[in-house]
């Protein structure tokens, strides 16, 4: 009898309460997680925040013309809603890099949510088809810093640079054109998403120089 109360003692106490545990926790989309699920960093108004989210495999390729029509219809619908502004975008042939300011983690974890649900809508009824579409959470990387902000606009309005793209001028699948930030290049009118409030987004990241046209992106300010 002595025996068996104490295997089972055993046996109970072999994921003690509080303590993390082996398979555990929320679940990724697919056969491993493409972002860590830890709890994101706390954000505040002033910080500028770089993100990328990713397509399923075997999708099609995002810079279509017209697939771009619909999924810029949907980043401008949902560019400024519970406290989140999407402020500069580029499309790539299997994800999208974003720019964007929030009031706080929540703001940002609503805003995008509700943008990616649009993009997901958008994407399928062009592809008529249904399912998911997005591969996995989107990672996000706090700006805090000028050169992160300038390096980060690079990364995203001339990411077409980096895969490849031979591009003249602004890549057309960005908010390139709206973009009043380019050495003698002035931007469209009626710019179709947010504008950015931020001292860093506004001010701070021209002290180091406003962009070029050619300039290719440097490494991003976090991996993506």
């Amino acid at each position: 009898m002595a025996r068996t109360k104490a295997r089972t003692s055993r046996q109970l106490t072999i994921f003690p309460r509080g303590g993390a545990r082996k398979g555990a926790g929320r679940k990724p989309r697919g056969e491993r997680a493409l972002v860590s699920h830890a709890q994101r960093p706390k954000l505040t108004p002033r910080d500028p925040v770089l993100v990328t989210t990713r397509l399923l495999p075997g999708l099609p390729n995002l810079r279509r013309e017209r697939t771009l029509v619909v999924l810029r219809e949907a980043l401008s619908a949902g560019a400024d809603r519970f406290g989140f502004r999407l402020v500069e975008y580029s499309i790539q042939t299997n994800h999208l890099h974003l720019i964007a300011e929030a009031e706080d983690e929540g703001s940002i974890a609503r805003g995008m949510q509700g943008l990616l649900v649009r993009v997901a809508k958008a994407l399928n009824r062009a592809w008529e088809r249904r399912g998911r579409v997005l591969s996995d959470r989107y990672h996000a990387r706090i700006l805090r810093t000028p050169r992160d902000v300038r390096t980060a606009l690079v990364y995203v309005l001339q990411n077409a640079r980096k895969h490849g793209a031979r591009l003249i001028g602004v890549d057309a699948c960005s908010s390139g054109p709206w973009f009043d930030g380019w050495k003698g290049r002035a931007p469209k009118d009626a710019r179709p998403i947010s504008v950015a409030r931020s001292w860093l987004l506004t001010t701070g990241w021209r002290r180091r120089g406003l962009l070029g046209t050619r300039e290719a992106p440097a490494m991003p300010p976090a991996r993506t």
